[in-house]
């Protein structure tokens, strides 16, 4: 026990855990979210491909059972649990994930709507062309092996073959601190950047771009970037492509037409993409859609009914595309296992470069084997031309000395690769030995053996063996092939582009009825009822606080005390069926701030804000618009003021006119009218005086516009009166007023 004890370490906890942390990220980083650069895999692909390739399950052998390669895996090479390595063999299995599949799956290895594949004990699979072409030389000491997780056996590094994977399949992950997301790219354009970049190393990003002209993803779509953002994005390893669902109009016949969106934009699930947009639907937000019908087979073909026969397609699909997922963006991110085995963000150049620069070390290994293998069979050729010419003589030897080995060295100079290949030479082979046909193979050898020592001496000739290495990949994955074919296309000049889209011309215009109570719940009610004798149920201790005439399209406006103004739209309210919602859910309105005033905004017109002690100022209405829930600030206020009226002025003019005039009244009784042009228009402030006040505890009651030909008066529940002479009120802006004229309401309001 006390040895145990006196081996015990202190270590401070933080120190530990940052360690222990730190190991753990790196190794996510490195041995399981990131790819490789130089052949595109994650270490759990790497190892289900070497796994298929020692049960040999070529594209030309027979399929077995996924639970057979996901169990050898597992016990050999990746023990990280089932899920994780069926999973990733799914995946390279799928045509709608990868664009060129390096599994060769049978059974239900899933759909683009997003059903999950059948358990590994159901699915059967093999290897596609593309997975042998990224094996291609492993058994040729092209790459360095290493030890599995228990030493048992031996794994590569990395894999060796000329397909250009990472490009042309790409890949997603997310590590600690770090993500990589690779859009797919057609092999045949891969193929013509290696070889531009063999013959210009040097070659910029916009040289490369128009060999490599962008993604081309396995659900096809339309990309609808211009060339400068594709240059962009593959100069910094990091950016945003917009794809497009790409559609068309079918003819229905009487004038009648439907939209059938034959492919979706990559990574997007179709039943949820199809479901989403019927919620909008029901949810009137795309007016200009009937209906959605889903009539998928093996192809995508999702059906669009647009309202009516009158609407443009191409406005209809603008409108789609501006407000569901049918545009959507895949954010580009080149962050890659580099060839020292460091993580980091490559540019596109720096991704072709290290590619080739792996092919040509391939290259140089693979050659030096062979040239191994070609003077270990020259050695003993020399040693077999030897026996054929003194056949006799061997044999002898061989049956009557105790040491043959030795002898036959002794006496023909014979080295011990020569010796070991003469004495394991069946009888029967003997017959075949031609001094014919072993010179034959030996001037061959020789021949080889000079070629490819004049292929290691040049590095003209190592480039020219690689451009006829991706020649070969560019032959078999050519765009006149169906897996070569390019599925997305570029439209730049996009006519939906073109289109100018106003929101508010997509909703459906109907009168509505506001309704808000004094709790803050708010609901609109179908048509214009009749406001005098309007029946709301409210929830107990509530009751109506405002309720006003809108149409669907309308903005509607809530002023507060905290001088911020909230915008919502009149069509997204809730229906007036139960008590509505909280307006402090739709917007961002704080709990200390109450609802001066709910209008319907007028962006044209013009609006008197006036604070607590009497000050103000005129403010248009389309600096009143709040583009976010947080409301738009625009009357300044402060522990002493606060915000108390909202009084639209009347007029859309530039300016407003001399015979427009204001009239307010105070807590003190005196009632001021001035001409309204005094008042300034202010897109944000405090305001000017309005009414001067000597009591600090007097504060402003109300204020109202009237001109000379209307007269000035107020509206009580007896009607409205009219003072013939009302030039004893008058005075300017910021004076004190005269006391409210003989029959004045008490609560000193105007009326309506």
């Amino acid at each position: 026990m006390k040895e145990i004890i006196q081996n015990i370490d202190t270590q401070q906890l933080a120190d530990a855990m940052s360690e222990r942390y730190l190991s753990y990220a790196v190794s996510v980083i490195v041995a399981r979210a990131l790819p490789d650069v130089r052949d595109g895999l994650k270490p759990v692909q790497r190892r289900i491909l070497y796994s298929m390739l020692r049960q040999r399950l070529g594209p030309n052998s027979g399929f077995r059972k996924c639970a057979t390669v996901v169990g050898d895996v597992l016990g050999h090479y990746h023990p990280h649990g089932d899920s994780s390595v069926y999973d990733a063999m799914v995946r390279l299995a799928q045509d709608f994930s990868v664009r060129y599949p390096l599994v060769d799956g049978q059974g239900n290895f899933g759909n683009i709507d997003g059903d999950p594949q059948a358990a590994y004990r159901y699915t059967e699979s093999k290897m596609t062309p593309a997975a042998m072409m990224i094996m291609d030389g492993l058994d040729e000491d092209s790459v360095d092996m290493m030890a599995n997780f228990d030493g048992t056996t031996l794994e590569p590094v990395v894999m060796p073959g000329a397909f250009p994977n990472l490009l042309a399949n790409g890949s997603m992950g997310i590590a600690v601190g770090m993500a990589t997301n690779i859009p797919t790219h057609n092999v045949a354009e891969i193929c013509d950047a290696l070889a531009l970049i063999i013959d210009r190393p040097d070659a910029t990003t916009a040289q490369i771009m128009k060999k490599l002209t962008g993604p081309d993803f396995p659900t096809g779509g339309v990309l609808i970037d211009d060339f400068d953002t594709i240059v962009k994005n593959y100069e910094t390893g990091k950016g945003a492509f917009r794809i497009r669902a790409k559609w068309e109009v079918e003819d229905m016949g009487k004038g009648q037409y439907q939209i059938v969106v034959t492919e979706i934009p990559y990574g997007l699930t179709k039943s949820t993409l199809v479901e989403q947009i019927a919620t909008l639907i029901d949810a009137k937000k795309l007016p200009l859609t009937d209906d959605i019908i889903d009539e998928s087979t093996t192809d995508v073909r999702v059906v669009i009914t647009p309202k009516t026969r009158n609407i443009e397609p191409e406005k209809l699909m603008a409108h789609m595309f501006a407000m569901t997922a049918l545009e959507s963006r895949f954010n580009m991110n080149f962050n890659v296992i580099d060839s020292q085995g460091a993580p980091r963000v490559m540019k596109i150049g720096e991704v072709l470069g290290e590619f080739v620069a792996h092919q040509k070390s391939v290259l140089l290994r693979r050659t030096g084997w062979r040239l191994a293998n070609i003077a270990r069979r020259l050695e003993i050729l020399g040693g077999l031309l030897i026996v054929y010419l003194n056949l006799d003589r061997v044999i002898q030897i061989i049956r009557e000395e105790d040491d043959a080995k030795a002898a036959l060295i002794a006496e023909f100079g014979l080295t011990e690769i020569q010796v070991e290949a003469i004495l394991n030479t069946r009888l029967r082979s003997l017959r075949k030995l031609e001094e014919m046909e072993i010179k034959r193979e030996d001037a061959a050898l020789h021949k080889e053996q000079k070629e490819l020592k004049a292929l290691m001496a040049s590095e003209d000739a190592q480039n020219d063996q690689l451009k006829a290495w991706f020649a070969e990949v560019k032959k078999q994955y050519a765009k006149n092939t169906p897996l070569g074919r390019r599925r997305s296309v570029w439209a730049a000049a996009s006519t939906e582009d073109e289109i100018v889209i106003n929101p508010d011309e997509f909703i459906e215009k109907e009168p509505l009825t506001i309704i808000l109570s004094t709790m803050g719940w708010i609901r609109a009610a179908k048509g214009h009822l009749d406001l005098s004798v309007l029946d709301m149920k409210f929830k107990e201790g509530d009751e109506l606080q405002f309720a006003f005439h809108a149409m669907s399209t309308d903005k509607i406006n809530l002023f507060t005390s905290g001088g911020k103004m909230y915008t919502l739209s009149a069509n997204a309210l809730p229906s007036a069926r139960g008590f509505g919602e909280s307006v402090r859910m739709l917007a961002d309105i704080g709990a200390e701030e109450a609802i001066i005033r709910a209008f319907v905004l007028n962006p044209a017109g013009k609006y008197l804000l006036v604070g607590h002690r009497g000050n103000g100022f005129i403010v248009a209405g389309e600096n009143c618009l709040a583009q976010t829930k947080n409301g738009r600030q625009v009357m300044n206020v402060d522990g002493k003021v606060s915000a108390v009226l909202c009084v639209e002025v009347g007029v859309q003019q530039s300016e407003i006119s001399n015979d427009l005039y204001c009239a307010i009244i105070g807590s003190n009784d005196k009632l001021l009218i001035f001409p309204a042009s005094e008042i300034p228009e202010m897109a944000r402030g405090k305001g000017v005086i309005l009414q001067k006040y000597n009591a600090e505890r007097t504060y402003v009651l109300d204020v109202m516009f009237f001109t000379k030909g209307e007269g000035f008066g107020w509206t009580t529940g007896r009607g409205t009166t009219k003072l013939d002479d009302w030039s004893p009120w008058l005075g300017h802006r910021a004076s004190q007023g005269q006391t409210v004229p003989v029959g004045f309401p008490r609560n000193g309001k105007f009326g309506k």
